[in-house]
């Protein structure tokens, strides 16, 4: 029988594998090194009082150079002046033009017709005539008038001249003895008469001419206030000869041909195209920093155009306000009515300033902190920020360039102030 296998066993001789135990010294090695630097980092993810994905947040690094601070936005070109035009008076209107044609100044846009104003006209202008007719009778009856007073002053004048000559008379012969006393008293009554009518002959000449000369007054007054009257209303009735107050072009029509209407309805809009703005809508958080004047770029059709800021609406409808910028020079003259452009307006320009990525963080901190990432980690850092543009906001103390903030998602943090980020 086999009672084992012992017979068929023989020794093999084993080598020493070398290579191998480097490859495991060399792995424990690294595994030690691994456990070594890991214990600082666990140490810090521990103490962290949260922890974020990296992905869900956003970075930025401070830098220093040159910030400027503009608004860019894309605007609207409307016509600088627009004006529109109303009926001077109720009446049936007929249009001359049509939406879109290009007007000279002057030129006839519509024709209101109004009996009522015409025939008002006729009415005033015959009155007219008639004061003046009134007017031209006063001065001659003051003509004839005047002459009888001349004359009874004049006869008057005359009848005392010659009773003084009588009374000389009579009082020589009187003194010769010629003549009885009673003569000579008759001759001085004769003159005391005629010189009481010589002297209410004057006075009358006096008076009736001022008299006269107010009865002719008023009468011109009356005719120079009619003929303003009638002056008024040739205004009136050329206004109903609707023209273009500018070189243009016709916009919108209110009304439809031959249509009747009330006294200052609107008929028809003007659009001069020869002063072209551009209207854009600012952020309120902006606006407080616009000002009339401040430079601007407005680009569209593959140009560009520089611009001012010519108005600043006081009023903010859904946080905006408008503002409006004029050509810098003269208008484009391939521009049109409500085309849209993109607009840029400057409003600081400073070098070497301390500047980051403009993000959420200055709203959800009100610019009072950030936090700073270093090493995995984010460390929650007070700050004072200054002004901002449409992508940076400029850094006055806090922070260092190089810094790597966090410049959104940090709403997620809470009020931790340290903040472990994981890939």
């Amino acid at each position: 029988m086999i009672r084992d296998t012992s017979a068929q066993d023989r020794l093999v001789e084993v080598r020493p594998n070398h290579r191998r135990k480097l490859i495991y010294a060399a792995a424990g090695l690294a595994a030690v090194v691994a456990i070594v630097l890991a214990v600082p980092r666990m140490a810090t993810m521990f103490s962290a009082d949260s922890s974020v994905s990296a992905s869900r947040l956003s970075f930025g690094t401070v830098t220093r150079g040159p910030f400027v601070r503009d608004i860019a936005a894309e605007g609207k070109v409307v016509a600088a002046v627009s004006p529109t035009m109303y009926a001077a008076s109720a009446g049936a209107v007929v249009l001359k033009v049509h939406a879109g044609d290009v007007v000279k100044k002057d030129q006839l846009l519509a024709v209101i017709t109004s009996p009522e104003l015409t025939s008002k006209l006729a009415q005033e202008k015959s009155a007219a005539d008639a004061m003046e007719v009134e007017f031209l009778r006063a001065q001659i009856d003051a003509k004839k008038k005047r002459s009888e007073l001349q004359k009874a002053f004049d006869n008057a004048t005359i009848d005392q001249t010659a009773a003084e000559r009588d009374l000389k008379r009579y009082q020589t012969a009187f003194d010769k003895g010629a003549v009885p006393v009673a003569d000579v008293d008759k001759a001085k009554s004769t003159l005391d008469k005629a010189a009481v009518t010589a002297k209410h002959a004057k006075s009358d000449l006096a008076m009736d001419n001022d008299s006269l000369t107010f009865d002719v007054q008023a009468k011109k007054l009356a005719h120079d206030r009619q003929v303003l009257l009638v002056t008024d209303l040739e205004r009136q009735v050329e206004d109903l000869n609707v023209k273009s107050p500018v070189d243009g072009q016709v916009g919108q029509l209110f009304i439809a041909e031959r249509a009747t209407v009330a006294k200052d309805a609107q008929l028809l809009s003007v659009i001069d195209l020869s002063a072209l703005e551009v209207e854009m809508k600012v952020p309120e958080s902006f606006a407080r920093d616009l000002a009339i004047g401040m430079p601007g770029e407005i680009s569209g059709n593959g140009k560009t155009w520089n611009g001012k800021v010519s108005a600043v609406s006081p009023e903010v409808v859904n946080g905006e306000v408008a503002a409006r910028l004029r050509f810098d020079g003269e208008t484009p003259q391939q521009l049109r009515q409500s085309q849209r452009l993109s607009v840029r307006i400057l409003l600081d320009k400073r070098d070497s300033v301390l500047t980051v990525q403009r993000g959420s963080f200055v709203d959800e901190s009100a610019g009072r902190y950030a936090y700073v990432v270093n090493d995995g980690m984010a460390d929650r850092r007070d700050i004072r920020v200054g002004a901002s543009s449409i992508d940076k906001v400029e850094i006055l103390d806090g922070l260092k360039e190089g810094d790597k903030i966090v410049i959104s998602g940090a709403d997620t943090f809470g009020d931790a102030k340290h903040v472990a980020i994981s890939r």
